[in-house]
């Protein structure tokens, strides 16, 4: 990187929006005016070598990180998300500028190992017996049956090419996302402890990615579309209608032996089942109720005996780049301009030991 290049002023704001900074708090942090910043970021000033230093350092990149404009940035069309109209312009840049960021790092990873292809079919839905036929031929597609329980959802979405991970201190606020790329990504949320609901929310995201390719998400409308499509793939109607005890009252014993077969909460068991008419508004109001009433809100009974799954394609990918080379790993994150910061900001996890010799700024690739 030469001095000489063109500062991209995009890039700065992708890291600072990146790690949830205003102009503001950045500027408290390299003892520089909110206006000079904004003057970096709309390209009108250019910093000196020393800020691009000071720069680099606070928001975890490497200083050619600003000087390589960041290729196809993910738009809001392809960020799929609940509450998407109430959530805070903040938290929403914030998600698209993480995501824009990992989906460079995924991509760069991708052209240098084989990934599993992706293979998410496509279905256009309207009606609720379209989605209950979209959910039954994703698990045909993916030779999953229809008669028994999903053992292992994460590695439903992992062999179908998604990339699932989570951004700490967003994704809690933001509940689980998914973001269209030619990769897909599923951002998990670390705020909820039970398995099942993981699992619940990884279905839904696929959903969102099976039905929903190209579609502007987060209305009340899509949302349900994506529930209906969780439930149904987790719980196929054919085997959860013979298994479902349909009694006068809620029979609760069955209800969660049905949970700790499928790995579908309580609550969700009661909604397949009144969506399928097995049971009365009256009787699924009264369950929700006890549900209620019993604390099992946000816990319920059992969650303890469900193991949470752990996303394994990105640690996969870890593993072999630093068998593969000791610093392969930090190659391929300097190549996009990743530093320690920055990278355990989009995986969760540090960098590897760098050797001495390695430099970030002056990094000659091992791959094309």
């Amino acid at each position: 990187m030469e001095m000489g290049d063109t500062f991209a002023g995009d890039q700065l704001r992708l890291a600072r929006l990146a790690h949830g900074l205003t102009l503001e708090d950045l500027g408290g942090q390299i003892g520089a005016t909110r206006q000079y910043l904004h003057q970096l970021e709309n390209g009108s000033k250019t910093p000196s070598y020393d800020t691009v230093e000071l720069l680099a350092d606070v928001l975890g990149v490497t200083k050619s990180f600003f000087y390589n404009l960041t290729q196809s940035p993910v738009q809001p069309e392809q960020c799929h998300f609940r509450k998407q109209a109430t959530t805070p312009a903040s938290i929403t840049s914030q998600v698209l500028a993480r995501g824009t960021l990992l989906d460079t790092l995924v991509s760069r990873l991708d052209a240098s190992l084989k990934l599993p292809p992706v293979n998410f079919p496509q279905r256009a839905v309207a009606t609720a017996e379209d989605i209950e036929e979209a959910a039954e031929d994703c698990r045909r597609h993916w030779n999953l049956g229809l008669t028994g329980p999903i053992t292992n959802m994460m590695r439903v979405v992992e062999n179908a090419g998604a990339v699932v991970g989570y951004f700490s201190n967003v994704s809690e606020r933001v509940d689980a996302l998914s973001m269209d790329r030619p990769r897909p990504l599923i951002i998990r949320s670390e705020a909820k402890p039970a398995a099942c609901r993981l699992r619940f929310d990884l279905a839904h995201e696929c959903g969102h990615l099976v039905m929903h390719r190209g579609v502007h998400t987060g209305c009340r409308e899509t949302e349900t579309q994506a529930h209906r499509f969780a439930s149904a793939f987790l719980l196929p109607r054919a085997a959860f209608v013979r298994e479902f005890p349909v009694t006068r009252f809620l029979d609760w014993r069955a209800i969660f032996t049905l949970k700790v077969r499928w790995k579908v909460s309580a609550r969700a068991i009661i909604r397949r089942a009144y969506d399928l008419r097995l049971i009365t508004a009256a009787q699924y109001k009264t369950g929700n109720i006890h549900l209620n009433k019993t604390g099992q809100t946000k816990i319920e009974k059992y969650d303890d005996v469900i193991i949470a799954e752990q996303p394994e394609l990105l640690d996969a990918v870890f593993r072999t780049l630093e068998r593969g080379g000791s610093n392969a790993l930090r190659e391929i994150s300097a190549g996009i301009g990743l530093a320690d910061g920055m990278f355990e900001v989009l995986v969760g996890r540090r960098l590897p030991f760098k050797s001495d010799d390695f430099d970030a700024d002056n990094v000659v690739r091992l791959f094309g």
